[in-house]
């Protein structure tokens, strides 16, 4: 009897774990945006990459290009969007708008 529960108990075990593998991980739905902004200085470029929390959640990357004044900010689109990265850069009192907006 005890032979047979443990048998059971392993099959189960080894069934949950199938099934544990079956399912699809969620996709993540990395996203890139290019801001322009106001930073001119590498005080600037500093201010904003010590401060990366407080452009939201999800944020993976962060580039700031000093010369250009662009900032490249790659993020979960689940988790965050264009408009609370642009709420961070203001909270660090960075004026940011995205690129695409800047060219029309």
């Amino acid at each position: 009897m005890k032979k047979f529960l443990v048998c059971v108990i392993a099959a189960l075990a080894f069934a949950g774990v199938r099934s544990a593998e079956a399912k699809e991980p969620q996709k993540k739905s990395e996203k890139t945006v290019v801001l322009i902004t106001d930073v001119d200085c590498e005080h600037c470029k500093a201010k904003i990459m010590n401060n990366v929390p407080s452009l939201g959640k999800g944020v993976k990357d962060v580039k700031v290009d000093v010369p250009t004044k662009l900032v490249t900010v790659t993020y979960d689109e689940s988790k965050n969007s264009v408009e609370n990265i642009i709420k961070g850069l203001a909270s660090l009192r960075v004026k940011a708008s995205p690129a695409e907006s800047a060219k029309k």
